[in-house]
């Protein structure tokens, strides 16, 4: 397997041309936005430099790609290694897809792809994914890829006016088949 490549999906860098799209079906998703992030949705004018999705330069404390498909190459989300750690040698996953590419899979390879770029291109020990417990897509990603369930943090996340739990999930690189 290439590097940033699994069975479904590529990951690359984020391209100017990606922002509106992922502004337009991501982030414009209040509903979905607010399940995803911490951050309190606000609107935000097409080709905004607050975008959230915005191109930017790499830094030692997070990874942010593109997620495309494999064989036609369109995008299909986003996905991020971030909170990475270089001292504990840690980092968290996160992802999203727009909404054409949810329930075909896409999910589970984006996570191993994941997986592979932070545990041998990083030389990470831990990668470890916070959701909500309801998010079964993420949570059944993660375990296909083989992360354990480790806590859940009651009432943890304010959702749309309300408290809901979170999962952690997390997986060792000894623990991690490629």
């Amino acid at each position: 397997m290439e590097p940033l490549t699994g069975d479904q999906v590529r990951l690359r860098a984020r391209l100017e041309t990606d922002v509106p799209v992922l502004d337009a079906e991501l982030y414009d998703d209040v509903a979905g936005n607010a399940r995803r992030s911490r951050r309190p949705w606000r609107p935000m004018s097409p080709g905004s430099q607050a975008s959230i999705n915005r191109v930017t330069e790499p830094t030692d404390r997070a990874a942010q790609f593109s997620v495309v498909t494999r064989e036609a190459g369109a995008l299909a989300g986003k996905a991020t290694l971030w909170d990475i750690d270089t001292h504990s040698r840690s980092a968290h996953v996160g992802m999203a897809l727009r909404p054409r590419y949810r329930g075909k899979g896409l999910g589970t390879d984006v996570v191993r792809v994941l997986c592979h770029y932070g545990f041998i291109v990083l030389g990470l020990h831990r990668i470890q994914i916070d959701t909500l417990t309801d998010n079964h897509a993420m949570i059944g990603a993660a375990r296909r890829v083989g992360f354990q369930r480790e806590v859940v943090h009651r009432h943890a996340a304010w959702v749309l006016g309300e408290f809901l739990d979170e999962v952690v999930l997390g997986l060792l690189a000894r623990e991690w088949t490629p």
